[in-house]
């Protein structure tokens, strides 16, 4: 179920049988000159509705902007603030838990994203029990990242090798292609596989050392068939996951 696609009626009449909800949350963010811009928030969106599919469950809005202050020197790039991500967070989690939501998933496709999800979900808890509703204690929060799972990092070290790298990744462009198999783009990469190992300081950094926006990977290496792959672990672990964490005490 997609919320957008829902009526109030029909969401009151899932929170007699669930009391869980997904979000997918993503970035709008270069990667690199053959991956999209929106790979991150494609990624986190399509396995969140699979998952969905898998558990009866409902999904809200994707959240395609995330905490991506790093890349903003490349076209395109669009990035919240931490402060302005967390209150975003606090936003959506408060009249859902008020409604009776209680169990929030965000799947996430993101790194740049967590440490702000990490301080998001403690002030929201805060904000919640400031507000006194009935249900504060049994609300709760989880980011699962599509892209960490175990089966998910086997097969890419199996298909890619170092190649993998960590940003520009074979793995979420072959997601990517899987998805929008119309959109898939080509260009040359210079050199190969691209450097790796340097920590990043802000934007003008990042786009002087890694000048074509990839992080030690090469995404050439990347088909739509290793897509439906990696779509298909994520979907059968984080389904697993959501439903442990809807059980969960």
């Amino acid at each position: 179920m997609l919320l957008h696609l829902c009526t109030w009626p029909e969401v009151e009449v899932y929170l007699t049988r669930s009391r869980g909800i997904i979000f997918p949350i993503g970035s709008t963010e270069q990667h690199g000159p053959t991956g999209l811009i929106g790979t991150d928030a494609i990624c986190a969106e399509v396995v969140a509705k699979g998952v969905a599919e898998a558990t009866d469950a409902l999904v809200g809005p994707t959240i395609n902007v995330g905490m991506a202050l790093h890349h903003l020197a490349f076209p395109g790039s669009v990035s919240l603030r931490p402060s302005t991500l967390i209150a975003l967070i606090q936003d959506y989690v408060k009249p859902l838990a008020r409604q009776g939501f209680e169990r929030f998933y965000f799947i996430n496709g993101h790194g740049g994203n967590v440490a702000s999800m990490k301080a998001a979900f403690s002030q929201t808890y805060a904000a919640i029990a400031d507000a006194n509703l009935p249900n504060a204690a049994n609300v709760r929060c989880k980011l699962a990242n599509w892209y960490q799972g175990q089966a998910v990092i086997d097969l890419a070290r199996q298909l890619y090798g170092e190649q993998e790298g960590s940003h520009a990744t074979p793995s979420e462009v072959a997601l990517t292609q899987f998805v929008y198999p119309d959109a898939i783009k080509s260009a040359p990469l210079s050199p190969k596989v691209a450097p790796k190992g340097r920590a990043i300081y802000n934007a003008a950094d990042f786009r002087s050392f890694y000048a074509d926006g990839r992080m030690g990977s090469n995404p050439d290496l990347a088909t739509p068939e290793h897509g439906e792959q990696f779509y298909q672990l994520a979907v059968k672990a984080l389904s697993d996951g959501y439903l442990s964490f809807l059980h969960e005490r």
